[in-house]
């Protein structure tokens, strides 16, 4: 049998995240950039890395800004800097990434898990508080999905304690709490450019920045294998245990055609939500939004809803990207099983994890793409309220 040559109508497929739309409109720049890298035959701590670090300081307002290999080193070698290590205690969102509380693990600490604030996402400071033992050194807020913690009660918690803030603003770059820069307040502040992210390199790069002079001297010596030379000392000699962790020249170069862009992009990105917000206040869903007189950059737009599986499932039945960040919150996850927590510890968090989804947003998302996903979410809502209905009358 012949199939009908006829063509059939396709569901429009609108992506989580479109990484291809961000380098054609880059093409020319990121290719002379990188020519030149390749003309130069410096691939470690060349120009790029050095002009890359200057620019990024004066951009998030910081003395120092270092680069590193992974937004994961960014918290590993704060920490150190920071003589975090066995025996001490670190605080640490348990509705987050994993890397936050990996970090701390590598190091020989103990991540102590604290509950989301109620309605939000991040870190609940009164719960943070609650945690604190002699052995507590550390609090790493996470400015979650690009939401800005609200850092004052963390900041008078960390005075009131002797504590260090490392601030991780992996999803969060280019954020603000009122005049200063996500990344500039705690003593140090970790980044992410996994491609993903608001200033996404083509590959890991991380940064640490920091306003102490004396924590970026060490962060600088162990980044790389702690060679005494990074600071003016005898070659191959080496004071302490360093790691390899530089950035590289490749994806410094590509960073520094990147990092102006970087406010447009997280204005298109809040443009984008506030349309969301605009097509979606009354399905049902609970929006994300700025809180705490600080900024959301939507480095991922999550919603929250008691039928998230089901609207999860209509998503990507019409083509529409989704994706749940993040399904089981850390202290139910088999790798902190040895930290003795259980089901019911971290209510919060634990009702989260059943019902955020995020949806697609990245700058490039076109007006139709975001009328899209809008119409999706809204046939869903009431065809589920209708359901409501039948079930109720039935």
């Amino acid at each position: 049998m012949h199939q009908n040559s006829q063509p059939t109508a396709t569901v429009p497929t609108v992506p989580l995240i479109d990484l291809r739309a961000q380098h054609q409109a880059l093409e020319s720049q990121l290719v002379r950039s990188l020519r030149r890298v390749f003309a130069s035959g410096r691939f470690v701590m060349g120009p790029n890395v050095h002009a890359f670090e200057q620019e990024a300081a004066d951009y998030f307002g910081v003395k120092h800004a270092i680069g590193v290999a992974s937004g994961t080193d960014a918290l590993m070698l704060s920490l150190t800097a920071l003589g975090i290590g066995r025996g001490d205690e670190v605080l640490v969102p348990t509705f987050t990434y994993t890397a936050t509380a990996a970090a701390v693990c590598h190091l020989g600490a103990r991540p102590v898990f604290v509950d989301s604030v109620a309605g939000g996402f991040n870190m609940d400071p009164a719960d943070a508080e609650r945690r604190i033992t002699p052995n507590t050194r550390a609090i790493i807020p996470v400015h979650l999905y690009g939401e800005a913690v609200a850092m004052e009660p963390i900041m008078d918690l960390a005075r009131a304690h002797d504590l260090y803030v490392v601030e991780d603003v992996a999803q969060a770059a280019g954020g603000r709490l009122g005049n200063a820069m996500l990344g500039s307040i705690g003593a140090t502040g970790c980044f992410s450019f996994y491609p993903t992210k608001n200033l996404a390199a083509c590959g890991d790069a991380g940064l640490v920045t920091t306003n102490d002079d004396r924590v970026a001297e060490r962060v600088l010596l162990l980044r790389q294998q702690a060679d005494a030379s990074v600071l003016g000392g005898q070659k191959y000699s080496h004071p302490t245990v360093g790691f390899n962790s530089r950035l590289d020249e490749v994806q410094a170069a590509i960073l520094r055609v990147k990092l102006p862009n970087l406010d447009t992009w997280n204005q298109l990105r809040i443009k984008h939500a506030e349309r969301y917000r605009a097509l979606l206040s009354d399905c049902g869903v609970q929006l994300p939004a700025p809180s705490n007189g600080g900024s959301h950059v939507y480095c991922l737009y999550t919603v929250r809803s008691p039928e998230r599986d089901r609207l999860y499932r209509h998503l990507r039945e019409n083509g529409i990207g989704a994706e749940i960040y993040y399904p089981i919150p850390l202290h139910l996850q088999e790798a902190y099983r040895f930290l003795g927590y259980q089901r019911g510890d971290f209510p919060v968090a634990e009702r989260l994890a059943e019902e955020v989804l995020s949806i697609p947003i990245f700058p490039e998302l076109s007006d139709e793409q975001v009328e899209r996903v809008g119409t999706v979410i809204r046939e869903f809502a009431f065809s589920a309220a209708g359901r409501a209905v039948e079930e109720r009358t039935a």
